[in-house]
């Protein structure tokens, strides 16, 4: 503690390593955008295809669950299967590249500070930058797949509204900042007990199946009634593949294929605002924790 030279009062003490938070994160763009960069160049050292990996892989991801569920399980509307869903290979990827997204993002994020931990050992910089630029690495890897997405989209007939695209700019909002909050949530967490990083395994792996990725939302409130579906679509992943899927999949259609009633006037709000709660309470959760991450880590 120092004297104030002009006032004679006493600064108040600062908890060492403990920074201002993701405000300060994005005053220092320029450390975030090195980490972003530094995360990209390690992940495809010596890699041939580089970058197309994130083509790659969402496209065998996405001809997997095409042939099993579309054809084999027969959620393909066709001339035997009248009820399916109609363009289902555009529903099935619109979901997959924006669930990929929250899967990676919240995967790396949850490791982050363990993986840099010798760098935040050595000197001081804001930690919120390493949870961050894991989510920012995953928003390079989704640029290309939904290039794709939108190019398949026009092939379909894909005509959209002014209000379809901000709902698909929406759902991509209400997922990124819900990755982001748990990134921090369980990345200090991991720091103290690395059992969290199975937890978040875990997590992920339910995440895909417990939003409406490859089936039908109808499918959900026919078997559980309509009062279990109501807790069903409070998840905010489910309301971002919901306006994924109202933004990108359902102008390719007829319009008579069901929407969630009330998709945009009530539920991508309470998605923004529960991911924004999300938010918070991983960064309240995250500056708890770090002012012992370099003596645990």
């Amino acid at each position: 503690m120092t004297s104030d030279t002009t006032g004679g009062k006493a600064d108040s003490l600062i908890h060492p390593g403990v920074g201002g938070g993701l405000a300060e994160v994005f005053r220092q763009r320029f450390l975030l955008k090195l980490l972003v960069r530094k995360e990209l160049q390690i992940r495809y050292r010596g890699s041939v295809l580089g970058l197309l990996w994130s083509y790659v892989k969402p496209g065998v991801q996405f001809v997997v669950f095409y042939i099993a569920l579309g054809v084999f399980l027969g959620l393909e509307k066709s001339p035997r299967n009248p009820e399916g869903l109609a363009n289902y290979a555009v529903y099935l990827f619109s979901g997959i590249v924006l669930i990929n997204f929250f899967t990676e993002s919240l995967s790396n994020a949850a490791r982050s500070i363990v993986g840099n931990g010798g760098l935040i050992k050595k000197i001081y910089l804001p930690r919120e930058l390493f949870p961050v630029a894991s989510v920012w690495v995953s928003g390079v890897h989704f640029v290309p797949q939904l290039v794709v997405l939108v190019a398949a989209c026009f092939v379909a007939g894909w005509h959209p509204t002014p209000l379809q695209l901000a709902a698909a700019v929406a759902g991509f909002v209400i997922v990124a900042m819900l990755a982001t909050g748990l990134g921090l949530l369980f990345g200090s967490a991991n720091v103290y007990f690395r059992d969290f990083e199975n937890i978040v395994d875990m997590l992920l792996m339910v995440a895909t199946w417990a939003s409406p990725v490859m089936y039908a939302w109808t499918m959900v409130r026919d078997k559980v009634g309509a009062g279990w579906y109501f807790v069903y679509q409070l998840n905010p992943i489910t309301i971002g593949v919901e306006a994924f899927h109202y933004a990108f999949w359902y102008p390719t259609t007829d319009g008579s294929s069901a929407i969630p009633p009330n998709l945009v006037s009530l539920w991508i709000p309470v998605g923004l605002v529960a991911s924004f709660l999300v938010l918070l309470l991983g960064q309240w959760i995250f500056r708890r924790l770090e002012g012992r991450f370099a003596q645990e880590l």
